[in-house]
């Protein structure tokens, strides 16, 4: 039998406006989906659109067994690292020699599968190298990671649908593009004066405070999430946002270590849950079987 696992991930900043080709910027955290795959002779269908995929397109059988730290359907990525991990056991449960990139184009296609092509490959692909990366169009260029990066993440424990909040927003531009699109033109130059002062947590923190508005004025806020964002930043974050879809989900914010347990305090003190966590540069790894 063969164990991997894959991290989870935050964007930092520009959800939204990559829809539309501008940039934005992910980054993968330290919370991973392990999973555990044995070539057996029998075949048992997973209860995972995901899992069910990656068999499938590997043409293998096998029984699997998962154990994740990621919360499902909270904007960071779970469903991504639960078909990164498992392709890079079957992978090597099977020899199937694939590299580190092919391994990231075939759980872009398991994602478009189970999400009826609507997957972006962003997320498979910081899950499979890890680090920081930047995303425009379909080009990503990875970024060197800042040092001493603490970040909590606060999960408003209210589900959302991604793609319905992408629609909100498409129905938007739409309707008013005179608005729309001057707010996605700021949150792009929000994104690459960010790119810049990576190492910069205080300027780091204003541009996620601006960009947090900007996500509001698109519509895709929500009263819990603005609960959490005000918190952190009362408990002496430099910056909070949220991250990922919106209109519930997660947030984030940047502190730090001495303020990042008074942040995760305040996010909890709202009724949600904390993560205190870091960027994670593995990616992809191999975990010793038990």
């Amino acid at each position: 039998m063969a164990t991997w696992s894959a991290p989870g991930k935050v964007f930092l900043f520009g959800e939204h406006a990559v829809v539309y080709g501008k940039p934005g910027i992910a980054m993968a955290i330290k919370p991973r989906v392990m999973v555990t795959v044995r070539e057996t002779r029998y075949h048992q269908k997973p209860n995972s659109p995901y899992i069910a995929e990656c068999f499938r397109l590997m043409d293998v059988k096998g029984s699997v067994y998962v154990r994740s730290q990621l919360p499902s359907s909270s904007g960071l990525g779970s469903s991504a690292a639960v078909t990164v991990a498992t392709l890079s056991a079957i992978n090597d449960e099977f020899g199937l020699e694939k590299t580190r990139a092919e391994i990231a184009n075939l759980a872009h296609q398991v994602e478009m599968s189970a999400q009826n092509g609507r997957a972006s490959a962003t997320d498979t692909y910081v899950s499979t190298f890890g680090g920081m990366v930047l995303v425009r169009d379909n080009e990503k260029r990875r970024l060197l990671p800042p040092q001493n990066f603490s970040i909590v993440i606060g999960n408003t424990l209210v589900s959302h649908s991604t793609s319905e909040t992408i629609g909100k927003v498409a129905e938007l531009r739409k309707q008013s593009p005179d608005i729309a699109n001057p707010i996605l033109d700021s949150i792009a130059a929000i994104t690459m004066r960010a790119m810049y002062n990576l190492d910069n947590q205080k300027e780091l923190g204003n541009l996620m405070n601006m960009n947090h508005a900007l996500l509001d004025a698109l519509g895709v806020g929500h009263p819990v999430l603005s609960k959490l964002v005000l918190a952190a930043r009362s408990a002496g974050a430099h910056g909070a946002k949220t991250t990922g879809a919106g209109s519930g989900g997660c947030m984030y914010a940047i502190c730090s270590k001495s303020s990042r347990n008074r942040v995760a305090g305040a996010i909890e003190g709202c009724d949600a849950r904390a993560i205190i966590t870091t960027i994670d540069i593995e990616g992809a790894r191999k975990e010793k079987d038990e």
